[in-house]
């Protein structure tokens, strides 16, 4: 099942993008007010990311459609 973490922007030069779906820091999203970061991988969590909360599907989902992660439509 996929994971999913938020992390802090700082924190992005820890990630070991051959452990993780993201590419590089190009490719990961942020929040608009790039503090943060999302992070997704799949089986056994890579050290960098131990002790972090991670979420589901469904879960993610209602963060990221926040307006910290997105603008609001008119």
């Amino acid at each position: 099942m996929k994971k999913y973490v938020i992390i802090n922007i700082n924190d992005l030069s820890n990630v070991d993008y051959t452990l993780v779906e993201q590419n590089s820091l190009e490719t990961t999203r942020k929040s608009l007010d790039d503090s943060l970061a999302l992070i997704s991988f799949y089986g056994n969590t890579p050290s960098f990311l131990e002790g972090t909360t991670q979420y589901d599907k469904d879960e993610i989902k209602s963060i990221v459609t926040s307006s910290d992660w997105q603008e609001e439509e008119d």
